[in-house]
């Protein structure tokens, strides 16, 4: 039996002095880990910097879309009624309905005594036609129809007044300060009813960027649909509300709007080599000038613009982790990073620079920060992205440093 009292008296120290080296070693990391500063905010040109492009246009905005920025804006954040381009936000809620699986491009769509009721532009759907959802969709998109708006508001949220509270809710998690709506397609000029040049940049945003196959659908020119009623079967063609779809080559969309209240309106999207801008302008004088300035917009957006975009994303590196029932932990990026230059810069010269601490303390869980990815050109700091954890890791109990050390004296 002395064998034994001698066997448990080793696993006992050994025990010892891991369970003391884990402790010490925990400390150590927490005190010696690298500090992550908070990013620098990149201050943005003000109105006085910004080009003076003389527009008519009561506001205007330039966003370039994978980032956000704001290139030039005039009065963004004066409330406006915004008319038909109320029908970005729609749009945005038929494609998230899409995404979920709740709604299929194939669906059926009943049209209501309601929907039929709609004055404006329409597509002249009578009460009960049946259309589906894809169908729907190039009614709004290409010829602004009220009537399809409605329908679909009614199909999604069984009546329009509880899908336009979904659209300001929506407007609410988009930060679209200035804005709030009282119908799905902007027939209405009650002053209740507006939004802003910045708003309506981000919910444009949001919808190019998140469900790009809207190009399908607003880069259509003139297609035809059939109207089946109890009056027979018909032909309707569709006509694009937008016409830099003809005059810009560059142009994939996105919605016009008019009303006597709202004057002239527009969303225009476009790309070139690789930029996507987005270009609002509202309360033009008529509509020559509104996309004569949007076009302006974007060629001015265009000519200043590079972009930068680092797509490598996975796997930067393995941490050791202190304390835990794993020894390492892969740690990297899961979002591309993009940064938009106005200043002329050369983009191949930007630098990424990886910043991570020697190892980590658990727990460590699935998605949380790890270290950053910073980008610079020369000594300037651009940005940064976030390095998260691949997976999670457990802080170790006893019993788990007993297995470690009765596997190592098997050994």
């Amino acid at each position: 039996m002395d064998w034994l009292n001698q066997l448990k008296k080793q696993m006992s120290c050994l025990l010892f002095s891991c369970i003391f080296f884990v402790t010490a070693v925990g400390a150590s990391v927490c005190a010696s880990a690298t500090e992550v500063t908070p990013p620098k905010q990149e201050a943005g040109e003000s109105a006085e910097q910004m080009a003076n492009l003389q527009l008519q246009s009561e506001s205007a905005v330039l966003m370039e879309a994978s980032t956000g920025r704001i290139i030039y804006e005039k009065n963004m954040t004066e409330e406006k009624s915004p008319a038909s381009i109320t029908k970005i936000m729609t749009m945005l809620l038929i494609f998230e309905e899409l995404e979920k699986g709740t709604l299929k491009p194939e669906d059926e769509v009943i049209t209501s005594a309601h929907a039929k009721s709609m004055g404006g532009s329409q597509v002249f759907l009578e009460e009960g036609e049946v259309q589906t959802v894809d169908t729907m969709l190039k009614c709004i998109a290409v010829a602004s129809g009220n009537d399809a708006s409605v329908a679909m508001a009614e199909k999604i949220a069984g009546s329009e007044e509880a899908f336009v509270e979904r659209m300001n809710q929506k407007a609410k998690e988009l930060g679209m300060e200035n804005t709030h709506f009282l119908d799905c397609c902007g027939l209405s000029d009650d002053d209740g009813h507006y939004t802003s040049a910045r708003d309506v940049a981000l919910m444009s945003r949001e919808l190019i960027v998140k469900y790009p196959q809207v190009f399908d659908y607003t880069g259509i020119w003139m297609e035809d649909i059939e109207h089946v009623t109890a009056k027979g079967t018909s032909t309707f063609t569709l006509s694009s509300t937008n016409k830099l779809l003809k005059q810009y080559e560059y142009t994939t969309g996105l919605k016009t709007g008019s009303t006597s209240k709202a004057k002239y309106c527009f969303s225009a999207t476009a790309e070139k080599d690789g930029i996507s801008m987005i270009a609002v302008v509202m309360a033009a004088p008529d509509y020559k000038v509104r996309f004569a300035e949007a076009k302006q917009l974007l060629e001015y957006g265009f000519d200043i613009s590079a972009l930068y975009t680092d797509n490598e994303l996975g796997k930067v590196d393995d941490l050791e982790v202190v304390g835990g029932v794993e020894q390492q932990v892969s740690v990297g990026l899961n979002e591309k990073f993009s940064y938009l230059d106005t200043k002329g810069r050369d983009m191949s010269a930007v630098e990424r620079k990886i910043v991570l601490p020697q190892s980590v303390k658990a727990p460590v869980a699935e998605g949380e920060q790890a270290g950053v990815a910073v980008y610079y050109i020369g000594e300037e700091e651009l940005g940064r992205n976030n390095i998260v954890f691949f997976s999670s890791v457990e802080k170790a109990e006893y019993k788990d440093y007993l297995k470690k050390v009765w596997h190592k004296m098997l050994l």
